[in-house]
């Protein structure tokens, strides 16, 4: 019955399976119809526009050699004319003259006749009539100014779609996630002279599997890459997974995407606990400050309440947490425990994240704890607590703190403090943030699931998640078998 009842679980988990991959499927046919409907209209809106601009361009030309051709009959027509009534006035003149000369032959009175000949002699040497050019100026050919368009109409008649450059194809042996960056590597299926750049689209996912259209972010864009490699920096890994694709453009288009690739970008994120902080503590998220008055009203409306014998919690415990284990299971740290832990616990694998803490900032603490610390305990005094801790008040001292004993630690301080813890292998170690510089290391064996902790006084902290174990952290891990005896004189076995 039993092994029957776990075949039909098999066989209803497969089934939900696959219909969750169908439906994502459905989802992407849909979102994909919807595109081809885009993308038509925006591709036919993106053709009247070329055309529009050639015939533009036809029009701007046509005009322009129309012109051409009207200066031109202007010019030869200004020539023509001009000739045309010098001719004119010249016969008009010659013409009178030969009348006069006609009239001239019936004199007969010999000296007016010779005074008339000397004068038709005189007028014809001055004559018009024999000084004009009798040859048109300008030609009536315009066939200078005819155009041939046989081969820009065998080029317009050969336009045609341009070529779509093919799909990249993500190198993935080449692709690295590490620091909180990523680099993406990609190549082109076979050489193409024509493609003027990349276009590459990431988002954060959940799913190992395909992208999903529904329940995910949108792509971001990082457009006009060069290259064939595009590297991703300042990114907080709060998501399992990254999809990325990317694609070839031409001056004119874009290719297909590739086919999307899926990279793990898992990093621990957690929220600081704010339902179960110090009352004196004011906390937001990431960020814990020193409240010398936040906790005097709560108390006495606590105090109200547990007179009247009301269970009621806290005011202040309104964050939503992350953890169930953890959400509303624990009291309030109080007395001189100024204290906050994070809201997810950690059971397993290697985790880091980074503090800063406030120039001006008297007394601070970080490391883990167990989630069962008392509300009166303070980080590093008991033996479920690890930390190292900075005190300004008079002179600055540095140390690590472990079941209320202390280790004076011989360096400066950094501004930002990394703190790594490797559950498995149980080990807690500090480093410069910046240079990476080992500041301290417990190794203990951890028996039960920890918390991020805190302890602030006079100031405040700024806490970093969503960040990958550093490169120069998994190398000095590997280095650091032999560990002095400073680094390991607080190392104990917690059972």
């Amino acid at each position: 019955m039993d092994a029957q009842k776990e075949a039909l679980q098999r066989i209803i988990s497969t089934l939900a399976n696959k219909n969750d991959e169908i439906q994502n499927f459905i989802d992407t046919l849909n979102h994909t119809l919807k595109g081809v409907q885009a993308n038509s209209s925006n591709v036919i809106a993106e053709l009247d526009e070329e055309f529009d601009g050639l015939y533009s361009i036809l029009d701007e030309m046509k005009e322009s050699m129309t012109n051409s051709i009207k200066q031109e009959q202007a010019h030869k027509t200004q020539e023509l004319q001009n000739q045309l009534s010098q001719c004119s006035n010249a016969l008009e003149n010659s013409e009178e003259l030969l009348e006069y000369a006609a009239r001239s032959l019936d004199v007969k009175d010999p000296e007016e006749f010779s005074k008339a000949a000397r004068q038709i002699k005189d007028r014809v040497t001055m004559a018009s009539a024999f000084r004009i050019s009798l040859k048109p100026k300008v030609s009536d050919n315009m066939t200078h100014l005819m155009v041939d368009f046989s081969q820009e109409r065998q080029m317009l008649q050969a336009l045609k779609f341009l070529p779509v450059p093919k799909a990249p194809e993500i190198d993935t042996a080449e692709c690295l996630v590490a620091d909180n960056t990523v680099t993406i590597a990609w190549r082109m299926p076979e050489e193409d002279k024509k493609i003027d750049h990349f276009a590459l689209e990431y988002r954060k996912t959940n799913f190992d599997g395909l992208p999903r259209v529904k329940d995910e972010r949108c792509w971001e864009l990082i457009d006009y890459i060069k290259g064939t490699e595009y590297t991703l920096s300042g990114l907080k890994f709060d998501s399992k997974y990254m999809n990325f694709r990317v694609r070839a453009c031409n001056k004119a288009v874009a290719g297909e995407y590739s086919d999307p690739i899926t990279l793990e970008t898992k990093a621990l994120v957690f929220n600081l606990d704010g339902t179960s902080s110090h009352l004196n503590l004011k906390v937001e998220d990431s960020y814990v400050e020193w409240d010398p008055t936040g906790g005097k009203s709560q108390e006495n409306k606590i105090k109200g309440k547990e007179n009247k014998g009301s269970g009621t919690p806290s005011p202040k415990r309104t964050s939503v947490t992350r953890s169930p284990l953890i959400r509303g299971s624990r009291d309030r740290f109080t007395g001189e425990s100024y204290t906050v832990l994070g809201d997810t616990t950690i059971e397993s694998g290697q985790h880091y994240w980074e503090v800063r803490a406030q120039k001006d900032c008297k007394s601070y603490s970080m490391g883990v704890a167990y989630k069962n610390m008392g509300k009166f305990d303070q980080l590093g005094k008991t033996n479920t607590s690890w930390c190292i801790h900075v005190n300004n008040w008079l002179q600055t001292t540095f140390s690590a703190k472990h079941n209320n004993k202390a280790k004076a630690l011989d360096m400066p301080v950094p501004d930002r403090i990394g703190v790594y813890c490797d559950f498995d292998g149980g080990q807690l170690t500090f480093y410069n943030a910046s240079s990476k510089q080992l500041l301290y290391t417990f190794k203990t064996k951890f028996t039960q699931p920890l918390l991020p902790g805190f302890m602030v006084w006079c100031g405040g902290l700024t806490v970093s998640t969503g960040l990958q174990v550093p490169s120069a952290v998994k190398t000095l891990q590997k280095s650091e078998n032999g560990l002095s005896g400073s680094s390991s004189s607080l190392t104990n076995i917690t059972q």
